[in-house]
């Protein structure tokens, strides 16, 4: 339907609602990025909240501007209202780029500025690759099944979006609880407030107001002030020129650059199952290019489509919802707002918004995927949960030698990973499965959902395509190498052959197979 006349309105009453939960989601990620650097990196605040969140900010506003007019023109072109997509700070990469770039080199060199200049570079230079996503982001799209797309997202939502915040409140019931059950009643229930009032703006005033009156919260105005985004080319160039000195950075920041303009596939894939339709390469050049620009006004952190927009499709929002984020958050970070608001607002009141976005998430690809496909994405996800456990497996290690743990083998260690083993715990298999989750779980995804339709050469594609990556080490790797016939490699050679020739040996069994790929699986199949 192309009408060209349909008069979209860029708010709707809905958008305030939607707002609250977006700009918590951005909230979240500023405040911890905040901490990480100010506490653990030993940044001051004046790059902290003085050229940092500014050009998070400044990257912000750029993204957003394009994907507001993205929904306009979608609204007019289909002759119906849209929702925008959400936009923000990518939440994987942001610690990808927080403990794989910039932490390695503040412990090297306890240097924060060196720190923080290597941050921007790697930013600018991501966002590069991520810009040119867009090159091969359309044909991924088309042959690439929605279950594996949506259901790899789903493992990211379930685990580091839903159960990272989950445990947050739990951690602190009482501010957390507060704020838990108003989501639950006004957003996940869908029931009415009173007065109308948006389910996460009274979500957080009551996380708020129980931090306060617990003492959790305080105010802090020693980081207020005037922040204008300055654009920072001289420590620009000295990041990036430390990098090529460093080549060996770039094996972090390729292949969780190459995740991020998947992610951005995957959004946008989630957006289509509910209804909006956005050109795919558009929106990863737009991603790339805004982490370019934050980069250059100082921001290290790559900016992504949000997971989440079924949520605010639900919610009933247009594009008032990321006008307002794209606003206010500019506002707050330009003035110092955002460092009030660190220590003012508990995490644990913040953290049941991520819950919900996690739960929309995983509900809207049961929803949009045919019921035979669901196999497909819960194998899409499990490659995320056990990215999960290593990440906090090596967090252990690290809190135990930070205690004064002495003579610790360090995880990898082959007696240490016996002993694992022998105790249930598989850090082996879990440690290859977590290298590259995003993509492992998105190629067996669509292995999965190309056999139930009895699509064997695409999903032997798919096989060949994953042992080709796997021998490179973009997946099942812990960085770039030259092709190498690893085990995981050939074990991906020989699914990628069975796949091929089975239907050569099986012609009447496949093609009575492919008649009805709706069918879902029975017991004993």
């Amino acid at each position: 339907m192309d009408t060209g006349h349909h008069s979209y309105r860029l708010f709707s009453r809905s958008d305030f609602s939607a707002f609250w939960a977006l700009f918590t989601d951005n909230l979240v990620n500023l405040i911890v990025l905040s901490g990480i650097c100010r506490f653990v990196f030993g940044m001051p605040g004046e790059i902290v909240f003085g050229r940092i969140v500014p050009g998070a900010a400044v990257a912000i506003i750029a993204g957003v501007a394009v994907y507001v007019w993205l929904a306009k023109r979608t609204a007019e072109r289909t002759g119906r209202d849209v929702t925008a997509l959400p936009y923000g700070i990518s939440t994987p990469v942001m610690f990808v780029y927080l403990f794989g770039v910039i932490g390695p080199i503040y412990w090297a060199t306890e240097d924060p500025v060196l720190a923080w200049q290597v941050g921007i570079g790697a930013g600018f230079i991501g966002g590069i690759v991520a810009a040119a996503g867009a090159l091969v982001g359309p044909w991924l799209k088309r042959v690439t099944p929605r279950a594996g797309m949506l259901g790899t997202l789903c493992g990211i939502a379930l685990v580091f979006i839903g159960t990272v915040p989950l445990a947050t409140v739990f951690e602190d019931p009482y501010v957390g609880f507060a704020s838990m059950i108003i989501i639950l009643w006004g957003l996940v229930g869908r029931f009415r407030l009173p007065g109308n009032v948006p389910a996460g703006l009274l979500a957080l005033v009551a996380g708020t107001a129980v931090a306060l009156a617990l003492g959790k919260a305080e105010i802090d105005t020693s980081n207020v002030g005037l922040y204008l985004p300055m654009p920072y080319l001289g420590d620009l160039v000295a990041g990036i020129s430390h990098l090529f000195a460093n080549p060996e950075l770039f094996l972090v920041l390729v292949p969780v650059q190459i995740y991020n303009f998947i992610e951005t596939m995957n959004n946008v894939e989630s957006a289509e199952a509910v209804g909006d339709s956005y050109p795919v390469g558009l929106c990863q050049v737009t991603d790339g290019v805004g982490t370019m620009i934050g980069a250059v006004f100082g921001s290290p952190f790559p900016t992504t489509a949000y997971i989440g927009h079924p949520a605010y499709k639900r919610m009933g929002a247009h594009s008032g919802y990321v006008i307002g984020v794209g606003t206010v958050i500019p506002l707050a970070a330009f003035t110092g707002g955002l460092a009030l608001l660190n220590g003012f607002i508990p995490t644990a009141a913040a953290a049941p918004v991520l819950v919900f976005v996690a739960l929309s998430l995983i509900t809207n690809t049961a929803q949009s995927v045919k019921p035979a496909h669901i196999a497909a994405v819960t194998i899409a996800m499990m490659p995320h949960i056990s990215s999960f456990l290593v990440t906090k497996w090596n967090a252990m290690m690290s809190a135990l030698a930070a205690g004064g743990a002495e003579g610790l083998p360090a995880l990898g260690d082959p007696q240490l990973t016996a002993n694992l083993l022998m105790q249930g715990a598989h850090y082996q298999g879990h440690l290859l499965l977590s290298q590259g989750a995003i993509l492992t779980g998105l190629i067996w995804g669509a292995i999965v959902a190309d056999v139930i339709d009895g699509r064997f050469r695409a999903a032997a594609g798919f096989a060949f395509a994953a042992a080709v990556m796997s021998a490179f080490g973009v997946i099942h790797a812990a960085s770039l190498q030259w092709p190498t016939p690893t085990p995981v490699a050939l074990g991906y050679l020989m699914a990628a052959a069975f796949l091929a020739f089975y239907p050569v040996l099986h012609r009447d069994e496949t093609r009575g197979r492919a008649d009805a790929p709706a069918a879902g699986l029975q017991p004993g199949e």
